[in-house]
């Protein structure tokens, strides 16, 4: 009934080259305009006056010193918890971890907003304590330093979960064999163990400075309010001014971005060229080195850390939503749940945004988890050339800073679509597209692991038997993958459901998402508003990672980050 690749490859002879057509309009279509429109705009000649303009690199200098600042941040706060909570006997490793990764999930804007309702003269939460800056003092994060100071908490979870996947990996043996020697666990940690960790916690400053490069939340509720401009909030800005010069302008802005990213990507592998850090034994160095006394110090330092980027910003958050207005002390008279029934009953607005959301996510995550069920199965029987293309294809898009994804979609899909005559530009169809091109990588990730695992027998033996590829994908593949299934559809509603950066430039009236409307509430004066809106993101943030807990023992290893 279907036509099948020669040479005992049991896929369809269709299935390869409708995933390379889905890869085509996710992936190499939307760059390949980007890459037009900027060489034509630099062959006009229209390019000249905007990158001679200062405010571009002044924007350019924001954007690299904030970003190189919050990387250094993130490098400092990932390496302490990754190796404390990978390579020593501290208890509650497995509490810290899940609290730790905890910012990387939250919206950026969300953790700006917290952070501003924690800090400065008006701060509800530091007026009931009474510990609140005199009225006309400074907002100290409305500066380039509390950008990258947000960068490096927002960041740092990243730099943890790439330098503990090398942590893991470390020779068990080689430790034994040194502390044998007589070697004491600085001269272990110093020897060994740091020289090889060096490619994780560089992959982990490159991963950091990427991600900050390409944040907008962050400098758009902290940076906008200071004249503070980095490429993001540039671009966003043009936008919001359009003008004729606008879509050859932001596909310029975008290729600047591009190449910073590129640039810190560089460096990491010219950071790392000309060294050999493979290792020989068995890897696992978990729990190396025993603290002693030294835990009643770090135990201590840890959990204090955790209040300042979490529980902290948690409860000012709280206390922004309980009061009527941003500045008012939070009091037993002032504490009001008006904030949350206006949003959650009255507020036409917030509504539609919890409604397309939901539904964004849902789809987001139940569309990619089907074409990354067939894209998993044909990758991981095809070890060719063309295949290695096609999964550097998907990784692009996931790897770029979303703001370029999002100007991508527009420039592809801003005039009609030929033949069909129809807009996609300003309506809901367009973020969704956008959403598949962004999260292809994350929904494929895990399905990638469970496929690996499987044993290829089993599939043979239903094909010898008779059974058609569909008959084989449903009754033997898809319930052998049915946990990391799950899981993919979990973390990719999980990221798709508070996103900011791609649809803060595709979003029209209607079309609004969570992250859009709380940056709107914020930036139109309704801090109570978006500080209830922020609460309710940040509790089903944890309903979700929870639930990722509780199915973490049936995944493959390496699906749920924070787990060992």
């Amino acid at each position: 009934m279907y036509g099948y690749i020669r040479g005992g490859n049991s896929q369809p002879a269709w299935l390869f080259p409708f995933v390379v057509i889905v890869v085509i309009i996710l992936s190499v279509l939307p760059l390949a305009r980007l890459a037009e429109v900027g060489i034509s705009v630099l062959l006009r000649g229209g390019a000249y006056e905007l990158l001679t303009d200062p405010a571009l690199w002044r924007s350019a200098w924001y954007t690299v010193e904030t970003s190189i600042l919050g990387m250094v941040i993130s490098v400092l706060l990932g390496c302490l918890f990754a190796f404390l909570l990978t390579l020593t006997d501290l208890p509650g490793r497995g509490v810290l971890s899940f609290l730790f990764v905890l910012p990387m999930m939250i919206p950026p804007q969300v953790t700006a907003l917290a952070w501003v309702q924690m800090s400065g003269p008006s701060s509800p939460l530091l007026k009931a304590l009474h510990i609140a800056p005199p009225l006309g003092s400074p907002q100290p994060l409305y500066s380039i330093g509390g950008i990258a100071l947000l960068y490096g908490v927002q960041h740092a979870p990243l730099v943890y979960l790439a330098l503990r996947a090398g942590l893991m990996a470390l020779p068990r043996d080689g430790i034994e064999a040194a502390r044998l020697s007589g070697a004491g666990s600085f001269r272990v940690f110093r020897d060994i163990v740091f020289p090889l960790s060096l490619p994780g916690v560089i992959a982990g400053a490159a991963i950091a400075f990427v991600s900050s490069v390409g944040n907008f939340g962050i400098p758009a509720i902290l940076g906008i309010p200071a004249s503070i401009f980095t490429l993001s909030t540039l671009i966003f800005t043009k936008f919001a001014s359009f003008g004729p010069r606008t879509f050859g302008d932001v596909g310029v802005l975008s290729t600047v971005i591009a190449v910073i990213s590129i640039a810190g990507l560089a460096v990491q592998g010219r950071a790392l060229r000309g060294r050999d850090y493979r290792v020989i034994g068995l890897s696992g160095a978990s729990a190396a080195f025993q603290l002693g006394r030294w835990r009643f110090m770090a135990i201590p330092l840890l959990w204090a850390i955790l209040f300042i980027m979490l529980v902290a910003p948690f409860f000012a958050l709280v206390a922004g939503a309980l009061v009527p207005a941003y500045g008012v002390p939070l009091t037993l008279k002032t504490a009001s749940w008006h904030a949350f029934d206006e949003i959650l009953f009255h507020q036409t607005v917030t509504r539609v945004a919890f409604s397309n959301s939901l539904f964004l996510a849902s789809m987001t995550a139940i569309g990619l988890l089907v074409v990354a069920v067939l894209a998993a199965y044909t990758l991981t029987k095809r070890r060719d050339l063309m295949s290695r293309i096609v999964a550097t294809a998907i990784e692009i898009p996931y790897s770029l800073p979303g703001i370029i994804v999002a100007v991508c979609f527009i420039l592809v899909f801003a005039a009609p679509l030929p033949v069909l005559n129809v807009t996609l530009y300003g309506t809901i169809w367009i973020i969704l597209l956008a959403y598949f091109s962004a999260y292809f990588a994350v929904s494929l990730k895990p399905v990638m692991s469970a496929f690996l695992q499987l044993d290829p027998a089993l599939e043979e033996a239903a094909r010898l038997s008779g059974a058609g590829f569909f008959r084989r994908l449903a009754d033997i593949i898809v319930p052998l993958i049915a946990p990391a299934a799950g899981a993919s559809v979990i973390l990719v509603f999980l990221i798709a459901c508070n996103e900011l950066t791609v649809s803060a430039l595709l979003w029209a009236a209607g079309t609004q998402t969570l992250g859009v409307v709380i940056y709107n509430l914020d930036d139109g004066g309704s801090a109570d508003l978006a500080s209830a809106m922020s609460v309710l993101v940040v509790c089903m943030v944890v309903a979700m990672m929870l639930l990722l807990e509780l199915l973490a023992k049936r995944l493959p290893k390496g699906v749920v980050p924070w787990r060992n």
